[in-house]
């Protein structure tokens, strides 16, 4: 299997900035997220404080990450990861049915400004997962329920469409579904996830539906559950001024360290988090050396 120095998650300012600096510093760079790049940069109207940049639309300052990423050869790979893993010398990264490896990681996800819904996090791992694509597998022929926050999770419900035997889907979201009709919409209100004699069940302010199956798909996974054993705090990434994270091999940049949310200090950290990524691997290669 492919090795990477080191994997981006993440292509919004914070993921890119780690992403160049990574490569001009000669490793291999993976880098995964939306080739949309973020939907908060191209959504923002001006940006006045970017350097050399003036009252820059967010859609323009987009292009222009673009056409450096472009410049360097750095392509982005659109995969959902599920689960970043410490192998000791390296880290495996789930995506789906795909395991990728990098010798460190950087997280760049942004922050996810959704609470938990009741009883998630209780029932993660028993009845409730946050890949659909991970899990299908273990719900063919059964019924799945999908609680999805925007309309990019629509592909993984008529994914699950395609082996379970009912999808429920759940939208978190004001604009209108595009799904197959074998998927169930349920455009009421989820107010939590319970587990009744065996069976999980989708909490809404009307009614209770019952599943085999329970998936929650937002853009962004809490980073304590993206990384088991990380040190978080709220929802935020604890790391030092080196964008170092509890878990050495690991650092994180941008929004998911707290605030200010602002484009320029994401992207200051994405560098800081590069070099601190490339000399965390160079250590590495000299210990294993000796």
């Amino acid at each position: 299997m492919e090795r990477y120095d080191i994997a981006v998650i993440g292509t919004g300012p914070a993921g890119v900035s780690a992403a160049i600096t990574a490569t001009i510093r000669n490793k291999k760079v993976l880098l995964l997220g939306s080739k949309e790049l973020s939907g908060k940069l191209m959504a923002a109207h001006q940006i006045r404080n970017y350097p050399g940049f003036p009252d820059v639309p967010g859609a323009e300052l987009a292009k222009a990450f673009e056409k450096h990423l472009d410049s360097l050869g750095l392509s982005i790979t659109e995969k959902r990861i599920g689960a970043v893993y410490s192998m000791g010398g390296y880290f495996a990264l789930q995506a789906g049915n795909d395991m990728l490896e990098a010798g460190a990681v950087i997280l760049a996800t942004g922050v996810t400004q959704d609470k938990p819904l009741p009883g998630e996090e209780e029932l993660l791992g028993h009845g409730v997962s946050y890949c659909a694509t991970c899990d299908a597998a273990l719900y063919r022929g059964k019924r799945a329920a999908v609680i999805g926050y925007s309309p990019r999770e629509e592909t993984e419900a008529a994914f699950l469409a395609e082996v379970c035997s009912e999808v429920l889907y759940f939208p978190v979201y004001k604009e209108g579904t595009r799904l197959p009709e074998s998927v169930r919409v349920i455009p009421e209100t989820v107010v939590g996830i319970e587990r009744v004699n065996g069976e999980s069940v989708v909490r809404t302010a009307e009614n209770g539906y019952p599943a085999d199956g329970v998936f929650v798909l937002r853009e962004a996974v809490a980073p304590g559950q993206l990384v088991p054993g990380l040190e978080v705090e709220k929802n935020h990434v604890r790391v030092n001024r080196q964008m170092e994270c509890s878990i050495p091999g690991v650092f994180a940049c941008g929004d998911i360290t707290g605030t200010p949310y602002q484009y320029v200090k994401a992207a200051g950290e994405g560098n800081v988090a590069a070099l601190s990524a490339v000399r965390y691997l160079d250590r590495m290669k000299r210990e294993n050396a000796e």
